[in-house]
């Protein structure tokens, strides 16, 4: 069986029709968003991109609502004389059916830079890092992840290069960034980890 690296499997309700985003060596791709509600009723809203071929093969037989199988992707924009990191879906397979709503995140790469750990005003630990997830022709994706818990002490522990493998999911998360101009409300993208296996061959969980 392969090992996977980079893997994402989504079900949820489209919120707009696909709209044209780029053209790469005569390939058309689009750009949808996807609307998965967690458990908690809390609903992220995911950024998808797709090839024109593979919206071209949905069955729209199955129901009202998307699967997509596909991998976290991450691009490098400049804008304002600042790098910006888009985080997004690249749908391999979209499907039409019904069912519950999935959001299943396994990611698996080193860590490009240290860990930050810290713990919320009420307590709670959290560690933020970097994987760098390798990709095809010598490159990789860069893709922000949060762990909690005794999960977040032990990645704190970890250093850039280290390993991880970590299952969880995509969510998005709004807040409010302080520019020169004013204030502006701004979508970050993040998996939030469920569960980590450490460089130490460690398999602890963490509760949302």
């Amino acid at each position: 069986m392969e090992h996977v690296t980079n893997q994402i499997l989504l079900r949820g309700s489209l919120v707009s029709l696909p709209q044209f985003s780029h053209e790469n060596h005569s390939r058309k791709f689009y750009r949808f968003y996807l609307e998965v509600p967690r458990l908690s009723g809390t609903v992220d809203t995911l950024p998808v991109i797709a090839e024109e071929s593979v919206l071209n093969a949905m069955d729209l037989s199955g129901g009202q609502m998307l699967t997509i199988t596909g991998q976290v992707r991450s691009h490098n924009i400049r804008s304002d004389g600042r790098r910006h990191l888009l985080i997004f879906v690249y749908a391999l397979s979209i499907l039409c059916e019904e069912g519950e709503p999935l959001n299943e995140v396994v990611l698996e790469g080193p860590l490009c830079r240290d860990p930050t750990y810290r713990r919320t005003p009420l307590g709670r630990e959290i560690c933020d890092v970097m994987l760098a997830v390798p990709r095809a022709f010598n490159r990789a994706d860069y893709l922000p992840c949060i762990l909690w818990g005794r999960t977040a002490l032990d990645a704190s522990q970890c250093r850039t290069r280290d390993r991880l493998r970590i299952c969880g999911r995509l969510q998005s998360r709004v807040y409010t960034k302080v520019t020169q101009t004013g204030s502006e409300e701004r979508t970050a993208y993040e998996i939030s980890a469920l569960t980590a296996q450490l460089p130490e061959d460690m398999f602890q969980e963490c509760t949302e």
